[in-house]
């Protein structure tokens, strides 16, 4: 038997009252997922438990079958471990966004999607102005990096808003505040000289791109603990293939190999076809593939409606169609969004999201499409959305 988990992130929302009522995945055409859904089993999952917060870095701990309660103490940490950034004692990590600030108002919360190369330039600049040895600031992927502080561990007191949750917001009114802000508040505010002139942001306001005007600090944590390797728990080989740090991050921690294929992005661009063939070449390695998405997510961000339906849309033509037909071995797989991110507030929320268990072992629960509303008519509803592993994996 082989297994895939296909997450798409960020993929389920809220009804559109603009759309008939309907939601994206509603809107979507998605004849490949629809068709799991009639022969599959279909349901809800809780992947946030209540009181934690509805980020990927949670909620797909949870989808990986390990308990968030037990192993989540922030993303960023998980983030620095898929960059390779070590966290000693006495050391917190902190998600640095490039961001663009208009008239004091939140214009964009990744720079319209900097590219990695011009991302990676600006932090240069950033580390040539504002590092010491107490302060570093380390490149990731587009306008996701990391800024590394020694000996303020007050910081991790600080309360502070991630920037996809004040779009066209008051800046001001967001800023870190409490025990420890006072130095993420002096980076971010003197991080505005170092990026005003930079030759990057010059050629991008030069060809009308959104420049980056500023960093902005979030998601503060400091070391996590150790986690149970996937073999050891699930006695699975596997792999995943993603655009982003936290997911190849999360991969690290558990022992699962880390997928290098050319074209996968964080982005509306991702090459769901290279990514798709990767990931099934991959099995005849591994025993299971963890194929995660960003795009959808991505695009409700943004408040780009058709831009997530396209991207839906994308992932059933390009992905879920090649693991329809693929007949190397008994193939179970298990679909679902992470979280929801409606595109009505841009941000997420930990609403229980559809899932759909199909193959060998999983029979048809009533579902006629991939859908909230169709997962949630089936009654079948999983509370403690870590066992949803265990169901994939050791369901009769």
């Amino acid at each position: 038997m082989k297994y895939c988990v296909l997450i798409i992130d960020g993929a389920s929302g809220w009804p559109l009252a603009d759309h008939g009522g309907r939601t994206c995945l509603e809107l979507a055409h998605t004849p490949n997922m629809d068709a799991m859904a009639k022969t599959g089993v279909v349901g809800l999952v809780r992947t946030v438990p209540p009181g934690v917060e509805p980020s990927s870095a949670c909620a797909c701990m949870s989808v990986l079958g390990y308990v968030p309660q037990v192993y989540y103490r922030g993303r960023s940490p998980i983030e620095a471990r898929g960059m390779g950034v070590p966290i000693n004692e006495g050391e917190t990590v902190f998600r640095c966004n490039l961001i663009a600030v208009r008239d004091g108002r939140m214009w964009s919360y990744s720079c319209r999607h900097i590219s990695t190369d011009e991302g990676r330039a600006l932090i240069a600049g950033l580390n040539e102005k504002l590092a010491s040895d107490a302060v570093h600031f380390y490149p990731g992927v587009s306008y996701r990096h990391l800024c590394k502080i020694k000996g303020r561990e007050d910081t991790l007191l600080a309360s502070c808003t991630p920037p996809h949750d004040i779009p066209d917001k008051p800046i001001d009114e967001f800023l870190p505040t409490g025990p420890g802000s006072d130095l993420l508040r002096e980076l971010m505010i003197r991080s505005q000289l170092v990026l005003r002139d930079h030759p990057v942001n010059i050629e991008r306001k030069a060809r009308g791109d959104i420049p980056a005007t500023m960093v902005w600090l979030f998601w503060g944590s400091g070391k996590i603990p150790d986690m149970p390797s996937f073999k050891e728990v699930y006695g699975l080989d596997a792999a995943i293939t993603s655009g982003v740090d936290i997911m190849r991050g999360l991969a690290r921690m558990i022992g699962m190999e880390v997928l290098d294929i050319h074209g996968v992005t964080g982005d509306l661009n991702n090459d769901c076809a290279a990514q798709a063939i990767g990931a099934l070449k991959a099995l005849e390695k591994y025993d299971m593939v963890v194929i995660h998405v960003e795009a959808t997510d991505e695009a409700a961000h943004a408040g780009l409606f058709k831009d997530k339906i396209e991207a839906i849309q994308k992932v059933d033509e390009e992905i879920v169609a090649r693991l329809r037909s693929w007949d190397k071995d008994a193939l179970r797989v298990l679909i679902l969004p992470d979280h929801s991110t409606p595109i009505e507030i841009q941000t997420h929320v930990a609403d229980p999201v559809p899932s759909v268990l199909w193959g060998p072992g999983f029979t048809a629960s009533g579902a006629k499409r991939f859908t909230e509303a169709e997962a949630k008519g089936t009654g079948i509803f999983l509370q403690e959305g870590y066992n949803i592993m265990s169901k994939l994996v050791h369901s009769k």
